[in-house]
């Protein structure tokens, strides 16, 4: 029987560090888009590693909070992560959260916990699969969560080890109590996102570009993949160059995960996204539709483009009251709470027999464009198309094999996603049709943009569709 110790968590989180916890602080909320389950920071100085994780949002803990429980003349560098909690683990997300640590004295406080005097902490965004973490001696740990792991497999090899033995798919920040400096890694494949930035002449890193913006700091560049830097305590760095592998991009940062505003591996997500628009236009336009609109926040550089390009007018039919993703809920009974509190029609669009385009960005487990069309019919609405820019996600192509992301992103192969059979309240390897999704999700049509259509759209976007991972649509996987 499978243990907790044998189970793999996936994260798609956001990560930064800086010489600052107020700058560390104002990242994780700029990459609260990221996650919103849980969320930590790491305080490492010369004398002492300490830890503070809780659920919930970053706004969850004041800074102000922060100097009253520890010495903030003692630190030097601050790391913080937000986390969205999968696999159905709601009821441990306080032991997943990040950073995860080696020794420590732990104190409970309910809906946090604080670690003192800590050996090593970690922080990582991505997923590291279990058969490059065999060696590690399950005895010493605490979670089931692979950053753990990797923690562990670091300290017995290594920075140099780590990239070298284990491929992917990860960028992480190490505070090592034996080392001066913070160890910042990118896999040589280059899935998950990295950035370094600079502050008032010191050093800060982060998943995304937009968290420089909301401290005022400046890019430099992405972070190389395969290389390690060292954030020393006076905030310069060192880069080290270890491994070359074939670079394989996660396309799902650029279709979802990122901030529009975001730039990834120096491609601006929102002229993606609009590209995809408008090949999406080019491969699909109902001929009777009234409107085009989007489910609200992320498509809306396509839905506009889409609009340019097909001459149907662009209409805000969707609105959120809160800026929360239902994609990151941990469980399913979450992702249909966020979808249901915050979700509504717009009271000043007439939608009375109108034929309505709705643009998506990508249809997983179809929970938030079931919910919108059951509220565009109710409304009085005629057809419902539904179109998405991204290929089908979790689906069994000629080789046998289910698709779905093992390299970061919540979407397991063995998720219930929408583009297969479901018999007796199991999920198969069997592909659903066009029309059989459409009957499920109670759309008119439904429409995904083809592979080679997504890939057109990079292409234009100067992005070169050799180094994406595509395993999750049905690509080969990237390493």
């Amino acid at each position: 029987m499978e243990t907790l110790e044998d189970q793999i968590v996936e994260d798609a989180c956001g990560i930064c560090v800086s010489h600052s916890l107020h700058d560390t602080h104002s990242m994780m909320k700029a990459l609260q888009h990221r996650g919103r389950e849980g969320a930590g920071i790491f305080f490492f100085g010369k004398n002492r590693l300490d830890v503070i994780k809780w659920r919930g949002s970053v706004d969850m803990f004041d800074l102000s909070d922060f100097y009253k429980m520890l010495p903030m003349e003692e630190y030097h560098t601050f790391g913080g992560h937000v986390r969205y909690a999968t696999q159905g683990r709601k009821d441990r997300i306080l032991d997943d959260a990040h950073p995860h640590v080696i020794g420590g004295e732990t104190i409970e406080r309910g809906n946090h916990v604080i670690i003192l005097n800590c050996q090593a902490a970690i922080i990582h965004n991505g997923q590291v699969n279990s058969e490059y973490l065999k060696e590690i001696n399950k005895s010493e740990l605490k979670t089931g969560c692979d950053t753990e792991r990797v923690l562990h497999f670091f300290r017995e090899n290594g920075e140099e080890g780590m990239l070298k033995k284990i491929p992917g798919a990860y960028t992480l920040a190490i505070a090592d109590m034996r080392m001066k400096d913070v160890i910042i890694a990118r896999d040589g494949t280059g899935i998950k996102p990295g950035v370094l930035g600079w502050k008032d002449g010191k050093s800060v890193i982060a998943s995304e570009d937009i968290a420089f913006g909301k401290i005022g700091a400046e890019f430099v560049e992405d972070l190389t993949p395969g290389s390690v830097y060292y954030l020393q305590p006076e905030g310069n760095y060192k880069e080290r160059h270890i491994i070359d592998l074939p670079i394989s991009h996660c396309f799902f940062e650029w279709n979802y995960i990122a901030h529009a505003d975001s730039i990834i591996n120096r491609r601006r997500v929102s002229i993606v996204r609009e590209n995809l628009g408008e090949m999406l236009a080019e491969e699909c336009i109902p001929t009777d539709a009234d409107i085009v609109s989007f489910l609200p926040r992320c498509p809306a550089p396509a839905a506009k483009n889409y609009a340019k390009a097909s001459g149907i007018k662009l209409e805000y039919i969707f609105y959120k009251p809160h800026s929360e993703r239902a994609f990151m809920g941990s469980t399913s009974q979450d992702r249909a709470s966020s979808i249901g509190n915050n979700l509504y029609l717009s009271p000043i669009v007439n939608l009375k027999n109108k034929n309505i385009i709705l643009i998506d960005d990508s249809t997983v487990r179809g929970n938030n464009s079931k919910r919108a069309i059951k509220m565009l019919k109710e409304a009085g609405s005629g057809k419902v198309y539904l179109l998405n820019y991204t290929p089908k996600i979790g689906i069994t192509p000629r080789d046998k094999v289910p698709r779905g992301c093992s390299y970061g992103v919540d979407m397991p192969p063995e998720d219930d996603f929408i583009v297969r059979v479901h018999k007796d309240g199991l999920i198969t390897n069997e592909n659903r049709s066009d029309e059989e999704i459409a009957n499920e999700i109670g759309a008119d049509k439904v429409y995904f943009l083809s592979k080679q259509g997504m890939l057109n759209a990079f292409k234009k976007s100067g992005v070169n569709p050799k180094e994406l991972c595509t395993f999750c649509i049905g690509g080969k996987r990237p390493f």
